[in-house]
């Protein structure tokens, strides 16, 4: 046995040479390839996923590259007045809603996005975490305009 240069409290076995560790804090695997879970948390089985055709990530993003393209169209067409006009519309057909215990229908909304004339999955199977609840509409409208 003899001792390690740097270290003299630290011994390798005769002939071994210095010890070299590779350690790298960039990867969460451990030196036997698991996940560290109690310094990186719990793996998520989505990151490891990856998209199995090239177009879906482009088909995630349909809804945002539409409205882009539609927006660049009315600016080139109609000048930059008109998508900022849509924009103000929308953000204040955003702003409309009933009284706190009634479920806004954000019909104005959904006409200006053109999805009033869809019928969407969201529609036909209900989240039961979304139906209405019975409330005290004072209580909560004094505490919406701060009246206690």
């Amino acid at each position: 046995m003899e001792k390690m240069a740097g270290n003299p409290d630290l011994v390798t076995p005769f002939g071994a040479g210095p010890v070299t560790s590779s350690v790298s804090l960039k990867t969460p695997a451990s030196e036997y390839n698991v996940h560290d879970t109690f310094r990186y948390g719990f793996k998520s089985a989505k990151s490891d996923l990856t998209p199995s055709h090239p177009l879906e990530a482009s088909e995630a993003n349909f809804a945002a590259n539409r409205e882009a393209f539609v927006m660049q169209s009315l600016r080139n067409s109609q000048g930059l007045h008109a998508p900022l006009r849509l924009e103000m519309e929308r953000k204040m057909a955003s702003k409309i809603q009933r009284i706190p215990p009634l479920e806004s229908s954000m019909i104005a909304l959904e006409t200006l996005l053109g999805q009033d004339e869809t019928i969407s999955v969201e529609e036909l199977l209900d989240n039961p975490s979304d139906s209405p609840v019975l409330v005290n509409g004072r209580a909560v409208m004094e505490k919406r305009l701060k009246m206690f």
